[in-house]
């Protein structure tokens, strides 16, 4: 998700890309914000020989749920994922 952000957000020079990481009982929630509009999120599939295009195949995959919703401070968007906590 932060790749993503870094390649894609479009954001203006110098705003800030943010991770956070919380844990809210059994999931921990991975949330990357950044300045850039939001755009409808669609996980692609890539073809074998691609170098890219994976990312949000892998969230999906790997996550509870996942989502985008609005930057809370500021312009933009934040991309989450819950993922579960096996201990």
């Amino acid at each position: 998700m932060a790749t993503n952000a870094v390649r894609h957000a479009r954001a203006p020079h110098g705003r800030d890309i943010r991770v956070r990481l919380a844990r809210y009982g059994d999931v921990v929630r991975v949330e990357v914000s950044d300045a850039g509009p939001a755009v409808a999120l669609v996980p692609r599939a890539a073809a074998e020989s691609d170098e890219r295009g994976r990312g949000l195949a892998i969230v999906t995959a790997l996550a509870v749920r996942w989502g985008q919703c609005p930057r809370a401070h500021g312009i933009g968007k934040a991309v989450w994922a819950e993922l579960p906590v096996r201990t």
